[in-house]
């Protein structure tokens, strides 16, 4: 009995090996969202890190996350770091591009719960009135990574909060937007 236990371990363990080896390198997560105000308005929020606690789906994860950040807050070579609870990790970024008011690029590192290195990058869209915002996050998948997609779907689990984090800019961008343009 103990040898067919054994075998069927040694069975799945395989199968989980030979299904993360059939991972892709790199994964992918996109989200998009049409934003009722002008691309430089977008722009600002994303590009000066203290601006994004305004919008970001993280904030509300851990409000007593600690923000760490350096000596520039915005544009290229402006850096942020966090140390918060499971939810959030610990980890930092830098903009390593951005091109006003169209592009912003991140180099994003994560430290916990699980070390890894990935790009952001936001492109807006002016669209009449309206800017397209795409944020999309990628990165190198090791083997240790292809393990954990076996059993969970990236873009499952970052998707959504990317997805609260455009409809949170969406809102705080209608705010600022009727603020700087009132209503008479």
């Amino acid at each position: 009995m103990l040898k067919i236990v054994l075998g069927l371990i040694v069975v799945l363990i395989a199968g989980v090996l030979i299904l993360a080896s059939m991972k892709p390198d790199v994964f992918r997560v996109e989200r998009q969202a049409s934003i009722k105000a002008p691309p430089e308005k977008v722009f600002a929020q994303i590009h000066q890190f203290k601006a994004c606690a305004a919008w970001s789906p993280w904030e509300k994860k851990d409000p007593a996350m600690q923000r760490i950040y350096g000596a520039a807050t915005t544009g290229k070579g402006a850096t942020y770091g966090w140390n918060g609870n499971n939810n959030v990790g610990q980890g930092s970024m830098e903009i390593t591009d951005a091109v006003a008011p169209s592009k912003i690029e991140l180099k994003l590192d994560f430290v916990k719960p699980m070390e890894g290195h990935n790009t952001v990058v936001f492109t807006l869209t002016p669209q009449g009135e309206m800017t397209q915002v795409s944020w999309v996050m990628q990165g190198p998948t090791p083997f240790i990574g292809k393990i954990f997609h076996v059993f969970m779907d990236m873009d499952k689990m970052v998707g959504g909060d990317f997805e609260q984090g455009l409809a949170n800019l969406k809102a705080s961008a209608d705010r600022k937007s009727t603020r700087l343009n009132p209503v008479t």
